[in-house]
């Protein structure tokens, strides 16, 4: 037979989180009323502001293989990962990986699926995803590739100063 205050101590915790989801589920009709929570998050938000339109100057300059837009948006010291590698400055991204950046985008399709944009201040960080096909140097591509930047804001507009790409 299990006495009294073991029971209570095995209980406890479950009595406690059963508590807390009741408190949170209270809150969350308290604090929005009688209005509907949103089915799902909107895949797209930020592209209004000046931060999403020079994310979206530089993807262009990528694909179209203007070099002196893409760079101006970078500020000096930025830091890109991308796979396993590591570029420490825009003028080294800019002489090493950007050429070959530039020829890859120019030939494959890349359609945004996500894209959301957080301006704070003179601060800004961006996420996407983007489907991405076509054929590369006679091989099939077909993934789904991610970025994340952040940026500053300065007297020549927005610089990203990190940038990261994954698939």
């Amino acid at each position: 037979m299990i006495k009294k205050n073991v029971l209570l101590t095995l209980l406890s915790p479950l009595v406690l989180a059963g508590a807390m989801l009741s408190g949170i589920a209270s809150f969350n009709t308290t604090a929005h009323g009688n209005e509907p929570l949103p089915k799902s998050n909107p895949m797209f938000v930020g592209m209004e502001s000046d931060a999403a339109d020079a994310i979206n100057s530089f993807h262009k300059a990528l694909r179209s293989g203007d070099k002196k837009t893409a760079r101006a948006f970078l500020a000096d010291d930025i830091v890109i990962f991308e796979g396993k590698g590591v570029e420490r400055s825009a003028d080294e991204y800019a002489n090493h990986h950007m050429l070959s950046d530039m020829k890859y985008l120019a030939v494959i399709n890349s359609k945004k699926l996500e894209h959301q944009v957080f301006v704070k201040n003179d601060m800004a960080y961006s996420f996407s995803r983007s489907k991405t096909t076509g054929t590369y140097k006679d091989k099939t591509v077909d993934y789904i590739s991610l970025e994340t930047m952040t940026l500053v804001k300065t007297d020549q507009g927005w610089k990203a100063t990190h940038i990261h790409w994954s698939r």
